[in-house]
């Protein structure tokens, strides 16, 4: 059953696809469980039951809000994820983090790979993992934080949040983060401080790239 305090919004519909303003708390696919049924997923097929899978094109971490993409048939699907997996779809996000982050712009380049016993916690290792890059440049300094727009080349598990929260990377948590900060960092926000504000991708059948924004909610 849908939460009503999760609104889903439709940011565009199409014949093959939609985007959707996904909020924090709601997850993109179905998890383990009844009680992990409710997604971003299950409820565009709930609005559009003439839908057929696979849906899923790319992926929100659940305490992530913001832009996401939906497939409405099979090869609209196929055709979405290539762009993601070729990186050829422009994505930007919004992060508080904790702290002033000093330098105007700059690229984290710090590779990642899972944290087995803690998982689904990522770790940075550079014998083993998997190229990660992170593009960032700061929009405004607060007294004790600092307005990022983050810009992800790659597109990792909790990338931005490791390369904010590493001390190889910034060094600075993204305010709210549950798995990534510590003390009050985590624990004086009601969400984690990240927001997939801007998408640009070529939809099935069109030449031209279409662009998405929704304005970060913090």
């Amino acid at each position: 059953m849908a939460d009503g305090a999760l609104e889903l919004k439709l940011v565009h519909i199409g014949e093959r696809f939609v985007v959707v303003d996904k909020p924090a708390g709601l997850l993109s696919v179905p998890g383990r469980g009844e009680d992990k049924a409710d997604c971003v997923v299950a409820r565009v097929l709930d609005l559009f039951p003439e839908a057929t899978g696979p849906m899923v094109v790319h992926r929100l971490d659940m305490d992530t809000s913001g832009l996401l993409v939906v497939a409405l048939d099979r090869g609209a699907q196929r055709h979405l994820s290539v762009q993601f997996q070729d990186r050829k779809v422009e994505k930007t996000y919004i992060a508080l983090v904790d702290g002033i982050v000093e330098e105007e712009t700059g690229l984290i380049d710090l590779p990642l790979r899972v944290d087995w016993p803690n998982r689904p916690m990522q770790i940075v290792c550079l014998d083993e993992g998997k190229p990660a890059q992170t593009e960032y440049r700061v929009m405004l300094r607060e007294t004790d934080r600092t307005r990022l727009e983050l810009t992800p080349i790659t597109g990792r598990t909790h990338q931005l949040r490791v390369h904010c929260a590493d001390e190889r990377g910034l060094g600075r948590a993204i305010l709210g983060d549950p798995l990534y900060a510590r003390g009050p960092v985590r624990d004086d926000h009601p969400r984690l401080m990240l927001h997939a504000a801007k998408l640009s991708i070529r939809p099935p059948g069109a030449k031209r790239v279409m662009d998405f924004e929704s304005p970060a909610p913090f």
